[in-house]
Parts: C-alpha cells; structure tokens; sequence
C-alpha cells in the first residue's frame, strides 16, 4: 500500500513557449503550455508509481479511488504472475483450507482455464472477454450446464482471492465477476416414499445394508458422514447421531464433515435397533461401524504406497450395490443421496428452515431451499382441494345472487 499521500500533479509535454522572444510566464503556462495530468504516490517497497490523464477531473477521480485503497492497505501496484504460477501457489496455499472436494474442483477448474487460455499468461491480462469464451468453448464440450455453472461460480472465488488477500489484480478486475450462470430447467427433486422406503429395506442384501439405509433415511445423512461413524458417535441413550471430524491415529482415518461443521443430528428407534444388533456382531474395540476391520487393513497398505488419496472410497461398489438392491425393491430411478434429501424434506414439513439447514448440516439456508424442498404428491392434492373450495364458494355465491 501507499506510504504517503497520493498527488495529483501537472505533466508538462512541451519546452516552455516562447512570447516576443522571451520564455512565456508561468501564469500563462496553464493556458497555452501542452499539458497533462500525472498521479503520483509511494508503495511500501520505497518505489514510486505513477499514471497519467488527460484531465485534471480524470485524475483526481482516480487519486480519491486510490486514496480509499491506501487507507484500506491496498494501493500498492500487483506484483506480475502467471496464471500457471497462480494456480500452482493457489494449489499449496489452499490444502488445509477447505475440504479435500473443494479444493479438487478448484484445481480442476483452473486447468481447464488454464489450457483454453495458456499458462504463461498474466493474470492481469485475462479479461472479462477471456473468461466468456473459455465458458463458451466449455458449453460446446460440456454436457451439463450445471458443471459449466459450477466451472463459473469456482473460478469467480479463485479470482476474488487474486484480488484479497493476495494483492495480484485490483479491485474490479475479476474477469469472471459478471460472468452470468446459465439458466436451466432444473430436474424435480427425487423423494422416496415411506413405502418405497420399506421396500428397500426388505430387500437390503445384509444387516450392513439395512442400517446404512436407515440412517440415511431416517438421520439424513451424507454417505461419508455414514461410512466415517465409529461407535463413539452413537450415543444410544438419547437416541443422537454426533457428526464430528476425526484426526489420524493408529485406528482412525483423518476425516472432516463437509464445510467442516460438526453437528447433532437424532435418529428413529428404527436406526437405533439396527445399530445395537450390528454392534453385537462387530469386532471388539474395533471403532468403525461400517468399515470393516480388513477394508482399514487395506486402506493402510494403499496409504503406504501412496495410492490412497483423501478422494478415494473407504467402501467400494456402494452406487453399484444400492442399485441392485433398488432394482430388487422395484423402486423407481434413485440414488443413494436421495435418502438423505427425503430426511431433510420430512424435517421440513414440521420444523423451522433454521433448524432443517443446522440438522442437514448447510452453511447457507439458500441450499436448503432450493436443492431440498420440494413439492410433494400430498401437497399438490391439498392445493387441489383448496382450489376446489374456492370455486365451489364462487358458484355458490353466483346461485344466490
């Protein structure tokens, strides 16, 4: 940032005019003398920086802009980088930082930009015009509008962190910051019924199958969160599921919750009479439910010769064999998650939106809205029957008039 006060000064672009043989007063330099107008200041690095207009109005516009920047510590000009240079110090900066997921798909998304536009270059370079045709060419290759979506949405917060706190573009130049998503018909929201519900459980290939399911039916949640629970977070008692993150150890696997948000989450007498039986038959003093004690062995190994990566499956075929299970039941076209979507859909229909978005564990509310409540078959009855009363009071009031 700047040291000093930020000048605007006068730039003089021609010798002095001479007037009758004589060098031309300076009081009549302003009118006659070619000129324009330089803004001046100091980083902290000692260097001065400068940038020159046409007008005084222009400049000393530019100079209260920036003397906004100083008093906000960033004024300072970017120090110059590539975009391979970004991503590869985004990619280091970034571990720890946020979830393995998130940080997999910003890396993802930077090298895609980074081979439609090129590595070497800067990142002071890329325009706006740049970004719309890297989303136009992925619109061309890619089958789903929601990725190129989320291609926007994550590159859009990979450049704003360019901008604060890393100082290497100035405030406004985000080339994707106005970067529209594209609009979509977004597909209803599967929810299964209690009957269909029922169905897979009758058809559950084991014990294992059947309280996976339960749970996420009944506790609504995510499949990780499912596969990563020890027998330390049931809490038989009170009938809770605690959802907490897990550090690696001798017997555990290093673990976090998605957006990193341990919570507390009930669960039915149903789930917690298939966890009791299920522990009857676990190992002793083994911690995990539902990873065996030979699929850890094998994860170890993996770790070992390091192809274990934090993206990896701690339960293998699970889509696979939810499916068949499925195909058996003779439930319609589902996946795994909307077991948990059906949970948070059965929360809403008696609970606050503020505690439906806690127990399903959202950073914002606005995810709970727009990707997990849906209209139901009952409710459309319902708005059928109230519209029915409606017109049958407006033909009764017609008769007796």
């Amino acid at each position: 940032m700047a040291i000093e006060k930020v000048g605007v000064y006068r730039k003089w672009l021609e010798p002095v005019p001479e007037k009758k043989g004589k060098p031309m007063p300076k009081s009549e330099w302003p009118k006659r003398r070619r000129h324009c107008w330089v803004v001046r200041w100091y980083g902290t690095n000692r260097k001065k920086y400068g940038k020159l207009f046409k007008t005084r109005k222009e400049a000393e516009r530019y100079s209260i802009g920036l003397q906004n920047q100083v008093r906000l510590g960033k004024a300072d000009k970017p120090q110059k980088i590539t975009l391979k240079e970004f991503r590869l110090e985004h990619e280091q900066v970034m571990k720890g930082q946020v979830a393995y997921a998130t940080l997999y798909e910003q890396k993802r998304a930077l090298k895609f930009f980074e081979k439609f536009i090129g590595g070497s270059v800067l990142l002071s370079k890329i325009k706006p015009l740049d970004a719309e045709a890297f989303i136009a060419q992925r619109l061309l290759t890619v089958p789903s509008v929601f990725t190129v979506n989320k291609d926007i949405r994550t590159l859009r917060s990979i450049f704003n962190k360019a901008i604060e706190p890393r100082q290497y573009l100035l405030e406004g130049q985000n080339p994707f910051a106005k970067i529209k998503e594209r609009k979509t018909t977004e597909n209803r929201n599967r929810y299964i019924e209690i009957k269909e519900y029922r169905n897979l459980m009758d058809k559950a290939k084991n014990s294992w199958w059947s309280t996976f399911i339960a749970i996420a039916y009944g506790s609504g949640l995510r499949r990780n969160e499912i596969l990563n629970l020890t027998w330390k977070n049931i809490d038989f008692e009170n009938k809770l599921i605690v959802i907490v993150a897990k550090k690696e150890s001798q017997g555990l696997l290093a673990w976090d919750p998605k957006s990193r948000r341990n919570r507390i989450v009930p669960m039915s007498d149903e789930s917690a009479q298939l966890l009791a039986d299920l522990q009857l038959k676990a190992e002793e003093n083994f911690p995990y439910i539902f990873i065996t004690p030979q699929r850890l062995k094998r994860i170890r190994e993996r770790q070992k010769i390091g192809t274990w990566t934090p993206s990896s499956q701690v339960v293998n075929n699970l889509d696979r064999d939810f499916r068949i299970i499925r195909c058996k039941a003779g439930v319609d076209e589902c996946v795994i998650h909307d077991l948990r979507r059906s949970a948070i859909n059965h929360w809403a229909k008696k609970l606050p939106i503020h505690v439906v978005q806690e127990l399903a564990g959202h950073t914002s509310i606005e995810t709970t809205r727009k990707y997990y409540l849906s209209v139901q078959q009952e409710d459309l009855v319902s708005a059928n029957s109230f519209l029915n009363k409606i017109f049958e009071q407006s033909e009764n009031q017609l008769t007796q008039i």
